[in-house]
C-alpha cells in the first residue's frame, strides 16, 4: 500500500531543505515514510522506517493538510517505491543493478533518467 499527502506548511530539517510532501510504502519488510522536498519531486529526498502504520500516522496526521492521505498504486516490479512515476535502476530488472543511473517508463518504452534534471 502506498499513500501520499502534502504538509500543511513545510517542516524545517537540520540538514536539506523543508519537508513539503510525504509517502508511505507499506510492504511486508516494513513501513517506510518518504520525504521530499519539492512538490514535483518524483523520487524522495529522505526515509525513515517505521515499525507500524499508527505509528506513521501519529507522527505525521497532525501535519498533514486538509486534503489527507491519498492513494497511490504500488510500484511496478523492479521500480522505486519512492518514485511517483515508474522509475527504477537501470539494469535491475536483469539482476545486474547499475546503482545511480535511472530509466523511467514513458510511453511503454524504458529510456535514460536522470533525476536532477
Amino acid at each position: 500500500m502506498r499513500q501520499y499527502a502534502y504538509l500543511q506548511k513545510p517542516l524545517p530539517r537540520s540538514e536539506g531543505n523543508p519537508v513539503v510532501k510525504i509517502m508511505l510504502y507499506a510492504a511486508n519488510e516494513g513501513v517506510y515514510l518518504f520525504e521530499y522536498s519539492r512538490t514535483d519531486a518524483q523520487m524522495c529526498d529522505r526515509d525513515c522506517c517505521y515499525d507500524s502504520l499508527e505509528a506513521l500516522y501519529a507522527d505525521w496526521n497532525p501535519l498533514i493538510d486538509a486534503g489527507g492521505w491519498r492513494d497511490l498504486d504500488d510500484p511496478l516490479p523492479d521500480c522505486q517505491h519512492d518514485a511517483f512515476v515508474p522509475i527504477r535502476v537501470k539494469g535491475r530488472d536483469k539482476g545486474r543493478p547499475q546503482w545511480g543511473s535511472y530509466e523511467i517508463l514513458l510511453d511503454g518504452a524504458w529510456i535514460d533518467y536522470r533525476p536532477e534534471q
